[in-house]
């Protein structure tokens, strides 16, 4: 906004008052003595006396009172539009610092909308603010022989001048009112600028002091170092300041840094941990694997006493137990092997996954070599007393028929059905008993999968009445 060179408030009546105040500090005496002797003076010479009197000896013109009075509401007028002036160029100044805000944090449509109404509104600013010098140019109400006419039409000038400025202003208000939303998202953001770039650097710092720590105790760490040595520029960048890269970037950056620094952090802090917990694991399967070879060594015994006292049913598929389970073994010691080299050089998850895969070997082989002495242990309790595998499976499904019928005349086909069917299947697997060599086997499978058929029906009744399943 233009300002213009104006006389403060008061100054041209204060030039008024001052020569007013001379004026009567030389009416002493001497004077009384001139209007005495002009007394004295016949009529003629009197008026021709006082004539040349005031030409020779005044300066300004004598207009009256009313000039004065208009010269005083032409100044006030001044006074009231400077004012205006004055307010209005603070406002406008204090727009652009928020407009400038806005601008450094957000480019969204909104901003760069507010940015163009903002042009627009100076444009207006700059138009009442002409309007104001070119009036206050205009007339010099400091003039000794300013005219009553003249300080009427300054007055008239300078208050459409005031009254410009004044609307000016309330449009320019009621846009600083509107852009609240935008400056509140801006000055957030401004304020989160500078705490989230000290937390970057904090955390850098920190995670430069863990990889010290873990190099002193002997760990190498070279992939965490990699990882450090990449956010070096990037806190070039943060060093650079928002003014070169902008603050939505800069703040972006620097969670980001903070973010990655503090996964080195916590990796380098974890490593002293972890170095010993892939020490634990290398012991623990090791001696695992051991054990696995004894037992896998006792499988042959058990298969023997099932070929011989059971039907090849019983046991066919657990033949290659034994060889499987040795081969197991052989691959989860190479494994290990494996994951010891890799632990020595640091190479930290290639030592994991490598535990992890022997740990998958052995729990497998666990699995089958437990699975040849269970099958022995209970196809021995089956054989011994059928009629407790059969009273356990009838008791489940008489179970379930009366949950079936409870509260009903006949029971829903949804869950009659399915009951009905396994009471066939029980009893067609309790037929298969008879003979000179039953399938023990099979008629363990039947039974647990009638029991399974049970519960899923009993699972869906309840569900459909609403009780717990």
């Amino acid at each position: 906004m233009t300002t213009a060179t104006t006389k403060r408030p008061g100054e041209g009546r204060g030039l008024v008052v001052r020569r007013r105040r001379r004026s009567a500090r030389t009416s002493g005496p001497s004077a009384l003595g001139d209007l005495l002797t002009l007394a004295l003076l016949p009529v003629p010479l009197l008026a021709a006396a006082v004539t040349a009197s005031f030409n020779a000896g005044g300066t300004r013109r004598w207009f009256g009172g009313r000039a004065e009075s208009q010269r005083a509401e032409a100044q006030a007028a001044k006074d009231a539009a400077a004012a205006a002036f004055y307010e209005l160029d603070t406002a406008q100044r204090d727009l652009r610092i928020s407009i400038e805000t806005i601008t450094a944090v957000d480019d969204s449509p909104a901003a760069r909308r507010a940015v163009t109404d903002f042009q627009q509104l100076g444009a207006r600013i700059d138009e009442a603010s002409g309007q104001y010098i070119t009036a206050v140019d205009a007339h010099d109400l400091d003039r000794d022989d300013l005219e009553a006419g003249v300080a009427a039409r300054a007055r008239s000038e300078l208050t459409q001048a005031k009254d410009q400025l004044v609307r000016v202003k309330q449009d320019l208000d009621r846009f600083t009112q509107g852009l609240g939303p935008l400056l509140g998202k801006a000055e957030t953001q401004l304020a989160r600028l500078a705490p989230a770039v000290e937390r970057a650097r904090q955390a850098l710092l920190a995670a430069t002091t863990a990889l010290d720590s873990a190099r002193q105790a002997g760990l190498k760490a070279d992939d965490l170092a990699a990882r450090l040595a990449a956010l070096g520029p990037e806190l070039t960048r943060l060093n650079q300041g928002a003014g070169q890269h902008g603050v939505p970037e800069t703040l972006e950056r620097a969670e980001r840094v903070a973010r990655d620094a503090e996964a080195v952090r916590a990796e380098a802090g974890r490593l002293p941990e972890r170095a010993a917990e892939i020490d634990r694991r290398l012991v623990s399967l090791r001696t695992r694997a051991q054990a696995l070879t004894t037992r896998a060594g006792q499988v042959e015994p058990v298969l023997s006493e099932l070929r011989r006292r059971f039907a090849a049913a019983c046991w066919q598929d657990l033949q290659r137990v034994p060889e499987i389970a040795g081969e197991n073994v052989r691959q989860a010691e190479t494994k290990l092997a494996e994951a010891r080299t890799a632990r020595d050089e640091q190479r930290w998850p290639d030592a994991t996954s490598l535990l992890s895969t022997v740990r998958a070997l052995l729990n497998t082989t666990d699995e089958s070599v437990s699975a040849a002495s269970d099958r022995l242990q209970r196809l021995n309790a089956v054989a011994k007393d059928p009629q407790q595998e059969i009273d356990r499976t009838r008791f489940a499904i008489r179970d379930a028929q009366r949950l079936a019928m409870a509260g009903r005349a006949t029971p829903d086909p949804r869950h009659a059905r399915p009951l009905d069917d396994a009471v066939g299947r029980l009893d067609r697997a309790v037929a298969g008993l008879e003979g000179r060599h039953p399938d023990y086997w099979h008629f363990l499978t039947e039974t647990e999968a009638v029991r399974e058929t049970v519960a899923r029906v009993v699972a869906q009744i309840r569900e459909d009445r609403g009780g717990p399943a």
